[in-house]
Protein backbone atom coordinates (compact mmCIF):
# COMPACT_ATOMS: atom_id res chain seq x y z
CA UNK A 1 0.00 0.00 0.00
CA UNK A 2 1.71 3.28 -1.26
CA UNK A 3 1.58 6.27 1.21
CA UNK A 4 -1.10 8.08 -0.11
CA UNK A 5 -3.29 5.28 -0.15
CA UNK A 6 -2.70 4.35 3.83
CA UNK A 7 -3.28 7.86 4.60
CA UNK A 8 -6.76 8.18 2.77
CA UNK A 9 -7.80 4.90 4.50
CA UNK A 10 -6.52 6.48 7.76
CA UNK A 11 -8.59 9.34 7.61
CA UNK A 12 -12.33 7.80 8.29
CA UNK A 13 -10.33 6.86 12.29
CA UNK A 14 -8.82 10.30 12.18
CA UNK A 15 -12.47 11.78 12.63
CA UNK A 16 -14.45 9.07 13.90
CA UNK A 17 -12.56 8.16 17.04
CA UNK A 18 -12.63 11.46 18.52
CA UNK A 19 -16.30 11.44 17.73
CA UNK A 20 -16.73 7.87 19.50
CA UNK A 21 -14.81 9.89 22.13
CA UNK A 22 -16.32 12.67 22.75
CA UNK A 23 -20.28 10.59 22.31
CA UNK A 24 -18.70 8.15 25.49
CA UNK A 25 -17.74 10.69 27.45
CA UNK A 26 -21.29 12.51 27.53
CA UNK A 27 -23.16 9.36 27.88
CA UNK A 28 -20.62 8.30 30.92
CA UNK A 29 -21.02 11.89 32.36
CA UNK A 30 -24.68 12.10 32.25
CA UNK A 31 -25.65 8.21 33.62
CA UNK A 32 -27.38 9.02 36.43
CA UNK A 33 -29.55 11.50 35.05
CA UNK A 34 -30.53 9.60 32.24
CA UNK A 35 -31.39 6.91 34.79
CA UNK A 36 -33.81 9.51 36.42
CA UNK A 37 -35.23 10.20 33.45
CA UNK A 38 -36.08 6.68 32.77
CA UNK A 39 -37.28 5.42 35.47
CA UNK A 40 -39.41 8.78 35.86
CA UNK A 41 -40.81 7.54 32.46
CA UNK A 42 -41.34 4.25 33.69
CA UNK A 43 -43.69 5.79 36.52
CA UNK A 44 -41.68 4.65 39.60
CA UNK A 45 -40.47 6.29 42.83
CA UNK A 46 -36.85 5.28 43.69
CA UNK A 47 -38.63 5.24 47.33
CA UNK A 48 -39.66 1.87 46.53
CA UNK A 49 -37.47 -1.31 46.47
CA UNK A 50 -38.31 -1.99 42.85
CA UNK A 51 -37.64 1.31 41.74
CA UNK A 52 -34.87 1.53 42.96
CA UNK A 53 -33.80 -1.83 41.87
CA UNK A 54 -34.92 -0.75 38.25
CA UNK A 55 -32.27 2.54 39.06
CA UNK A 56 -29.85 -0.17 39.43
CA UNK A 57 -30.10 -1.85 36.62
CA UNK A 58 -30.76 1.28 34.23
CA UNK A 59 -27.34 3.06 35.13
CA UNK A 60 -25.35 0.20 35.93
CA UNK A 61 -25.59 -1.53 32.56
CA UNK A 62 -24.90 1.14 30.48
CA UNK A 63 -21.60 2.51 32.74
CA UNK A 64 -20.10 -1.84 32.60
CA UNK A 65 -20.92 -1.50 29.16
CA UNK A 66 -19.26 1.85 28.50
CA UNK A 67 -16.24 1.02 30.71
CA UNK A 68 -15.60 -2.39 28.54
CA UNK A 69 -16.07 -1.26 25.10
CA UNK A 70 -13.44 1.46 25.69
CA UNK A 71 -11.13 -0.14 27.75
CA UNK A 72 -11.33 -3.17 25.74
CA UNK A 73 -10.95 -1.07 22.26
CA UNK A 74 -7.54 0.34 23.98
CA UNK A 75 -6.38 -2.84 24.93
CA UNK A 76 -7.23 -4.42 21.49
CA UNK A 77 -4.82 -2.05 19.77
CA UNK A 78 -2.27 -2.48 22.54
CA UNK A 79 -1.91 -6.15 22.04
CA UNK A 80 -1.00 -5.65 18.32
CA UNK A 81 2.12 -4.36 19.21
CA UNK A 82 3.06 -7.83 20.67
CA UNK A 83 3.43 -10.90 18.71
CA UNK A 84 1.50 -14.25 20.83
CA UNK A 85 4.74 -16.21 19.64
CA UNK A 86 7.40 -13.64 20.56
CA UNK A 87 5.39 -13.31 23.75
CA UNK A 88 5.79 -17.16 24.40
CA UNK A 89 9.20 -17.31 22.84
CA UNK A 90 10.24 -14.59 25.54
CA UNK A 91 8.08 -16.64 28.32
CA UNK A 92 10.01 -19.97 28.18
CA UNK A 93 13.48 -18.61 28.41
CA UNK A 94 12.52 -16.68 31.92
CA UNK A 95 13.81 -18.10 35.13
CA UNK A 96 11.34 -18.06 37.99
CA UNK A 97 11.01 -14.85 39.05
CA UNK A 98 11.42 -12.95 36.17
CA UNK A 99 9.02 -14.99 34.27
CA UNK A 100 6.26 -14.98 36.80
CA UNK A 101 6.57 -11.06 36.83
CA UNK A 102 6.24 -11.50 33.09
CA UNK A 103 3.28 -13.86 33.00
CA UNK A 104 1.26 -12.30 35.71
CA UNK A 105 1.64 -8.62 33.55
CA UNK A 106 0.49 -10.30 30.52
CA UNK A 107 -2.42 -12.00 32.42
CA UNK A 108 -3.52 -7.69 33.03
CA UNK A 109 -3.85 -7.56 28.64
CA UNK A 110 -5.75 -10.75 28.20
CA UNK A 111 -9.73 -10.33 29.44
CA UNK A 112 -9.92 -14.06 29.54
CA UNK A 113 -12.16 -15.83 31.86
CA UNK A 114 -11.03 -18.55 33.90
CA UNK A 115 -12.03 -21.49 31.29
CA UNK A 116 -11.19 -19.64 28.51
CA UNK A 117 -7.51 -18.97 29.63
CA UNK A 118 -7.11 -22.75 29.79
CA UNK A 119 -6.17 -23.14 26.34
CA UNK A 120 -3.60 -20.65 26.22
CA UNK A 121 -2.28 -22.36 29.57
CA UNK A 122 -1.66 -25.27 27.44
CA UNK A 123 -0.01 -23.43 24.83
CA UNK A 124 2.51 -22.07 27.22
CA UNK A 125 3.18 -25.51 28.39
CA UNK A 126 3.98 -27.26 25.50
CA UNK A 127 5.91 -24.54 24.13
CA UNK A 128 8.11 -24.99 27.06
CA UNK A 129 7.17 -22.10 29.35
CA UNK A 130 8.39 -23.36 32.73
CA UNK A 131 4.67 -24.35 34.77
CA UNK A 132 4.99 -22.15 37.76
CA UNK A 133 5.43 -19.36 35.15
CA UNK A 134 2.31 -20.34 33.32
CA UNK A 135 0.30 -20.81 36.55
CA UNK A 136 1.37 -17.31 37.37
CA UNK A 137 -0.34 -16.47 33.99
CA UNK A 138 -3.61 -18.91 34.31
CA UNK A 139 -3.99 -16.83 37.63
CA UNK A 140 -3.72 -13.57 36.55
CA UNK A 141 -5.40 -13.63 33.29
CA UNK A 142 -9.38 -14.27 34.61
CA UNK A 143 -8.40 -12.32 37.82
CA UNK A 144 -6.23 -9.05 36.98
CA UNK A 145 -7.34 -8.26 33.70
CA UNK A 146 -7.82 -4.87 32.09
CA UNK A 147 -12.16 -5.49 32.13
CA UNK A 148 -11.68 -6.22 36.31
CA UNK A 149 -9.67 -2.97 36.55
CA UNK A 150 -11.53 -0.49 34.26
CA UNK A 151 -14.71 -1.64 36.67
CA UNK A 152 -13.05 -1.52 39.56
CA UNK A 153 -12.17 2.18 38.99
CA UNK A 154 -15.00 3.20 37.52
CA UNK A 155 -17.13 1.79 40.47
CA UNK A 156 -14.73 2.27 43.50
CA UNK A 157 -12.26 4.54 42.68
CA UNK A 158 -8.70 4.43 41.69
CA UNK A 159 -6.86 3.27 45.25
CA UNK A 160 -9.43 0.29 45.51
CA UNK A 161 -8.10 -0.66 41.76
CA UNK A 162 -4.41 0.43 42.68
CA UNK A 163 -4.78 -2.28 45.74
CA UNK A 164 -6.71 -4.51 43.36
CA UNK A 165 -4.00 -4.51 40.57
CA UNK A 166 -0.60 -4.95 43.28
CA UNK A 167 -1.89 -7.39 45.63
CA UNK A 168 -3.21 -9.84 42.32
CA UNK A 169 -0.09 -9.12 40.93
CA UNK A 170 1.69 -10.51 43.89
CA UNK A 171 -0.82 -13.46 44.71
CA UNK A 172 -0.30 -14.52 40.67
CA UNK A 173 3.34 -14.16 41.31
CA UNK A 174 3.93 -16.27 44.85
CA UNK A 175 1.36 -18.89 43.72
CA UNK A 176 3.43 -19.46 40.14
CA UNK A 177 6.47 -19.04 42.42
CA UNK A 178 5.12 -21.43 44.85
CA UNK A 179 4.03 -23.94 42.22
CA UNK A 180 7.30 -23.67 40.41
CA UNK A 181 9.43 -24.92 43.69
CA UNK A 182 7.51 -27.60 44.30
CA UNK A 183 8.69 -29.44 41.00
CA UNK A 184 5.11 -31.01 40.13
CA UNK A 185 5.24 -31.43 36.48
CA UNK A 186 5.25 -35.21 36.86
CA UNK A 187 1.60 -33.81 37.81
CA UNK A 188 0.80 -32.94 33.83
CA UNK A 189 -0.87 -35.20 31.47
CA UNK A 190 1.30 -36.98 29.91
CA UNK A 191 -0.78 -35.91 26.49
CA UNK A 192 0.77 -32.08 27.35
CA UNK A 193 4.33 -32.84 27.34
CA UNK A 194 4.21 -34.63 24.29
CA UNK A 195 2.98 -32.20 22.35
CA UNK A 196 5.39 -29.80 20.25
CA UNK A 197 4.35 -26.37 19.11
CA UNK A 198 4.64 -25.35 15.78
CA UNK A 199 6.79 -22.49 14.88
CA UNK A 200 4.53 -20.71 12.68
CA UNK A 201 5.05 -16.97 13.92
CA UNK A 202 2.19 -14.45 14.01
CA UNK A 203 2.64 -11.15 12.62
CA UNK A 204 5.20 -9.10 14.61
CA UNK A 205 3.84 -5.89 16.18
CA UNK A 206 5.83 -3.53 13.82
CA UNK A 207 3.81 -5.31 10.91
CA UNK A 208 0.50 -3.18 11.46
CA UNK A 209 -0.57 0.04 10.16
CA UNK A 210 -2.73 2.00 12.33
CA UNK A 211 -5.76 1.21 10.26
CA UNK A 212 -4.74 -1.95 10.91
CA UNK A 213 -4.30 -1.55 14.82
CA UNK A 214 -7.90 0.38 15.31
CA UNK A 215 -9.26 -2.68 13.21
CA UNK A 216 -8.14 -5.06 15.59
CA UNK A 217 -9.32 -2.80 18.69
CA UNK A 218 -13.00 -3.05 16.80
CA UNK A 219 -12.24 -6.88 16.74
CA UNK A 220 -11.40 -6.55 20.21
CA UNK A 221 -14.75 -5.38 21.29
CA UNK A 222 -17.29 -7.56 19.28
CA UNK A 223 -15.12 -11.00 20.88
CA UNK A 224 -14.75 -9.89 24.32
CA UNK A 225 -17.89 -7.49 24.78
CA UNK A 226 -20.00 -9.90 22.74
CA UNK A 227 -18.97 -13.12 24.66
CA UNK A 228 -19.56 -11.17 28.34
CA UNK A 229 -22.68 -8.75 27.63
CA UNK A 230 -25.03 -11.72 29.14
CA UNK A 231 -23.11 -12.18 32.09
CA UNK A 232 -23.32 -8.38 32.49
CA UNK A 233 -26.75 -8.56 32.20
CA UNK A 234 -27.31 -11.58 34.87
CA UNK A 235 -24.57 -10.11 37.09
CA UNK A 236 -26.31 -6.80 37.14
CA UNK A 237 -29.76 -8.43 37.19
CA UNK A 238 -28.48 -10.22 40.49
CA UNK A 239 -26.62 -6.88 41.66
CA UNK A 240 -30.52 -5.12 41.63
CA UNK A 241 -32.42 -7.64 42.98
CA UNK A 242 -29.44 -7.36 45.83
CA UNK A 243 -29.71 -3.51 45.97
CA UNK A 244 -33.28 -3.38 45.88
CA UNK A 245 -34.24 -5.45 48.48
CA UNK A 246 -31.88 -7.20 50.19
CA UNK A 247 -31.39 -5.58 54.07
CA UNK A 248 -28.42 -3.85 55.04
CA UNK A 249 -27.94 -5.29 57.94
CA UNK A 250 -28.71 -8.70 56.82
CA UNK A 251 -25.18 -8.65 54.69
CA UNK A 252 -23.20 -6.89 57.18
CA UNK A 253 -24.28 -9.82 59.52
CA UNK A 254 -22.05 -12.58 58.02
CA UNK A 255 -19.73 -10.63 55.51
CA UNK A 256 -19.17 -7.66 57.61
CA UNK A 257 -15.52 -6.53 58.94
CA UNK A 258 -15.59 -7.56 62.20
CA UNK A 259 -16.84 -11.36 61.31
CA UNK A 260 -13.09 -12.84 61.45
CA UNK A 261 -14.63 -16.22 59.42
CA UNK A 262 -16.31 -14.40 56.69
CA UNK A 263 -13.56 -14.15 54.30
CA UNK A 264 -13.22 -17.92 54.37
CA UNK A 265 -16.73 -18.36 53.74
CA UNK A 266 -16.59 -16.40 50.96
CA UNK A 267 -13.84 -17.97 49.25
CA UNK A 268 -15.42 -21.16 49.76
CA UNK A 269 -18.71 -19.97 48.62
CA UNK A 270 -17.54 -18.76 45.67
CA UNK A 271 -15.80 -21.71 43.97
CA UNK A 272 -19.03 -23.69 42.63
CA UNK A 273 -20.11 -20.13 40.92
CA UNK A 274 -18.89 -19.54 37.65
CA UNK A 275 -18.51 -15.83 35.89
CA UNK A 276 -16.40 -13.32 34.56
CA UNK A 277 -15.10 -9.83 36.01
CA UNK A 278 -17.77 -7.84 33.78
CA UNK A 279 -20.46 -10.27 35.79
CA UNK A 280 -19.25 -10.51 39.12
CA UNK A 281 -18.20 -6.96 39.92
CA UNK A 282 -21.60 -5.33 39.77
CA UNK A 283 -23.10 -7.79 42.52
CA UNK A 284 -19.87 -6.78 44.71
CA UNK A 285 -20.66 -3.11 44.28
CA UNK A 286 -24.34 -4.14 45.23
CA UNK A 287 -23.40 -6.30 48.12
CA UNK A 288 -20.88 -3.92 49.22
CA UNK A 289 -23.92 -1.28 49.16
CA UNK A 290 -25.58 -3.39 51.61
CA UNK A 291 -23.24 -3.46 54.01
CA UNK A 292 -20.45 -6.61 53.27
CA UNK A 293 -16.74 -5.58 54.05
CA UNK A 294 -14.80 -4.61 50.76
CA UNK A 295 -12.05 -7.51 51.45
CA UNK A 296 -14.27 -10.06 52.53
CA UNK A 297 -16.42 -9.33 49.06
CA UNK A 298 -13.70 -9.12 46.80
CA UNK A 299 -12.47 -12.53 48.31
CA UNK A 300 -15.39 -13.69 46.90
CA UNK A 301 -15.19 -12.06 43.41
CA UNK A 302 -11.60 -13.69 42.80
CA UNK A 303 -12.79 -16.78 44.06
CA UNK A 304 -15.38 -17.01 41.70
CA UNK A 305 -13.15 -15.70 38.77
CA UNK A 306 -9.64 -17.60 39.83
CA UNK A 307 -11.13 -20.75 41.01
CA UNK A 308 -14.79 -21.95 39.63
CA UNK A 309 -15.44 -25.64 39.45
CA UNK A 310 -15.82 -25.13 35.53
CA UNK A 311 -12.11 -24.36 35.68
CA UNK A 312 -10.87 -27.05 37.60
CA UNK A 313 -13.12 -29.87 35.74
CA UNK A 314 -11.17 -28.49 32.57
CA UNK A 315 -7.68 -28.22 34.32
CA UNK A 316 -8.43 -31.91 34.84
CA UNK A 317 -7.75 -32.60 31.59
CA UNK A 318 -4.51 -31.05 31.59
CA UNK A 319 -3.50 -31.49 35.17
CA UNK A 320 -3.62 -34.51 37.61
CA UNK A 321 -5.45 -34.03 40.84
CA UNK A 322 -1.75 -33.90 43.47
CA UNK A 323 -1.48 -30.89 40.99
CA UNK A 324 -4.70 -29.28 40.65
CA UNK A 325 -5.29 -30.06 44.58
CA UNK A 326 -1.72 -27.48 45.41
CA UNK A 327 -3.25 -24.96 43.05
CA UNK A 328 -6.40 -24.73 45.04
CA UNK A 329 -5.09 -24.89 48.19
CA UNK A 330 -2.14 -21.73 47.56
CA UNK A 331 -4.67 -19.61 45.70
CA UNK A 332 -7.42 -19.68 48.20
CA UNK A 333 -4.33 -19.09 50.88
CA UNK A 334 -3.16 -16.25 48.66
CA UNK A 335 -6.78 -14.77 48.08
CA UNK A 336 -7.67 -15.00 51.85
CA UNK A 337 -4.95 -12.80 52.51
CA UNK A 338 -5.83 -10.42 50.36
CA UNK A 339 -9.16 -10.42 51.34
CA UNK A 340 -8.27 -9.47 55.05
CA UNK A 341 -6.17 -6.96 54.15
CA UNK A 342 -8.25 -5.19 52.37
CA UNK A 343 -10.41 -5.53 55.22
CA UNK A 344 -7.97 -4.15 57.13
CA UNK A 345 -6.38 -0.96 54.94
CA UNK A 346 -9.98 0.06 53.78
Amino acid sequence: MTETSASRSLLPWIWSLPLAAAVWVALYVHLADLADLAVALLGLSRDTRFGEAIHFFLYDTPKVLLLLVGIVFLMGVIQTFFAPERTRALLAGRRLGVGNLLAACLGIVTPFCSCSAVPLFIGFLSAGVPLGVTFSFLIAAPMVNEVALALLLGLFGWRVAALYLGLGLLLAIAAGLVIGKLGMERYLEDWVRSIHMGQAMAPNGSDYVWRERFQAGLRHVREIVGKVWPYVLVGIGLGALIHGYVPADFMASFMGRDSWWAVPVAVVMGVPLYTNAAGIVPVVEALIGKGAALGTTLAFMMSVIALSAPEIMILRKVLRWPLIATFVGVVAAGIMLVGYVFNLVL
